[in-house]
């Protein structure tokens, strides 16, 4: 007997040739959708009804697709889950689904759309990239027959996966699930897909998987590519897991472009999207004001490694080790972060060096405020341990943030606006791992731009031009990818 299995995935189609040689820059795109959600139901609707929403979400990123073309560019990323959105059961996903074959078939589904069956949504975005000479990446969920008697088949007789997507170039599984992806299943390996274009080599992976070795740091460090192509749907958890700082900081980490891809929903705390290069961020968008999508452009290197501005590596752990730890005459306390118990220490002056450790992780923290304010509390805190909510993943931090009010106990809540300005900063750790990714957020959640703070080689990051900093948040963030366990996803449709 033959059942389905579903991938959740990304797909990109390019259907043109581009000028063969090689482009010193490229135009990369990324548009921030506001989908179009379906109405919640817990039974399938019809394939025309399906096919009604995406076509009216397809609708929206063909205009924003066109508009970015005109404007010159060559590459464009839609969000996560752009096309039909994330409220669906295992069986209610299904119409939405598509069979997605492999790349090596040399499809163009805009010349052959039947060639796989009723495929009509690969059709139009094939055609839709055919038509406006782009790289067009999408985000869809893939169907795959599979034989109902192997064991690793789900109780209904089905995988589902999430997928990203004219000739089909590259199509990617979704390896690492979050634990809310119900609807889809892992996929049995993780894929590392890379493809050349004129413009460099570019790896693709999606939401989740940020936080993994495979695939995301893989394509990077084994595969070499120049840029990674990032379709999300991230809703914004404070202080440390904001959308457009853990992605630039990645970017910057691992010393490679970025087209970042969020969905937008201000009242799932979704937003934030944006292009990155290794030296700096080129653009990004964060709005929780309004409804509205939006596009962003942005010229980038394409192949940052050949550049002269091309970021050193960093020892993450030299500059702590070559400092003893600040002593201290106040007691440490306990608070949670995501889940997570930090230990913490306050910031009681306007001035001041401290340290704070747990486990084997001390942070070191040089400070300097225009002015102790009574009405906000600061704090330095720590964690050396494995996260094990919504995943599982080994974690090293240290971070300056405000606390939520000048109750210690809300430090580590999420708090958007600080009044503070720190003239100076020094923060470092004694970290295990070569992968930590550093970022600031000032009130309001903006970027701190990155004229005022540098990152040295032996792992300090401080500040460097004197301009006051209103700090809401400050973080070393530390993956320590060895003490994972196998997988980080958790949930139904897990395989042994």
């Amino acid at each position: 007997m033959i059942t389905l299995y579903f991938p959740k995935g990304i797909l990109i189609f390019a259907l043109f040739i581009l000028n063969v040689r090689a482009l010193d820059t490229f135009i990369a795109a990324v548009y921030e959708h506001a989908v179009i959600l379906p109405n919640r139901t817990e039974k399938p609707v019809s394939n025309e009804e399906a096919l009604l929403l995406m076509n009216k979400n397809i609708d929206i990123l063909e205009e924003a697709v066109r508009l970015a073309a005109k404007q010159g560019a060559q590459i464009i990323v839609t969000p996560e889950d752009g096309i039909y959105g994330w409220v669906f059961t295992r069986e209610s996903i299904y119409p939405y689904l598509e069979y997605v074959p492999a790349p090596e078939v040399n499809w163009i589904p805009c010349r052959e759309p039947k060639r796989f069956g009723n495929t009509p949504v690969q059709e139009r975005l094939s055609c839709l990239a055919k038509d406006n000479s782009i790289y067009l990446v999408a985000n869809i969920g893939d169907k795959k027959p599979c034989n109902a008697s192997d064991p690793q088949c789900p109780p209904d007789g089905r995988f589902q996966y999430n997928t990203n997507v004219g000739r089909l170039v590259a199509r990617y599984h979704k390896y690492n699930l979050f634990a809310s992806e119900i609807q889809f299943d892992f996929p049995k390996d993780s894929e590392f897909v890379t493809f050349d274009t004129p413009f460099g080599k570019f790896g693709v992976f999606t939401c989740f998987d940020i936080f993994s070795h495979n695939p995301a740091v893989v394509v990077v460090d084994k595969f070499q590519v120049d840029s990674v192509l990032y379709p999300t749907a991230w809703y914004n958890t404070l202080p440390l897991l904001s959308a457009v700082p853990f992605h630039s900081a990645w970017a910057r980490a691992m010393r490679v472009n970025m087209l970042a891809a969020n969905t937008h929903n201000t009242s799932m705390h979704m937003t934030g999207s944006g292009i990155y290069a290794p030296e700096a961020v080129k653009v990004y968008h964060y709005d929780m004001e309004t409804n509205s999508g939006q596009l962003m452009l942005a010229e980038l290197k394409s192949r940052p490694r050949w550049e002269l501005t091309y970021p050193a590596a960093v020892d993450w752990s030299a500059y702590a080790r070559s400092v003893q730890p600040f002593p201290s005459w106040q007691s440490d306390f306990r608070g949670m972060i995501y889940f997570d118990e930090f230990t913490f220490t306050e910031l009681k002056r306007d001035t001041g060096n401290y340290t704070v450790c747990q486990k084997d992780l001390c942070c070191h923290l040089t400070y300097k405020m225009s002015e102790k304010r009574l009405d906000e509390v600061f704090a330095l805190g720590t964690f050396d341990g494995l996260h094990t909510v919504e995943g599982q993943y080994y974690l090293q931090i240290c971070t300056l943030l405000k606390c939520q009010t000048t109750d210690l106990r809300t430090c580590g809540e999420p708090v958007g606006s600080a009044f503070t300005r720190f003239e100076e900063f020094s923060l470092s750790g004694s970290f295990g791992t070569s992968y930590v990714f550093p970022q600031i957020v000032l009130s309001g959640s903006q970027l701190a731009p990155e004229s005022h703070y540098e990152v040295s080689k032996d792992g300090c990051l401080r500040s460097r031009s004197g301009t006051p900093l209103p700090v809401l948040v400050m973080a070393l963030y530390g993956r320590v990818f060895e003490k994972d366990p196998q997988r980080l996803g958790q949930g139904p449709g897990k395989l042994q």
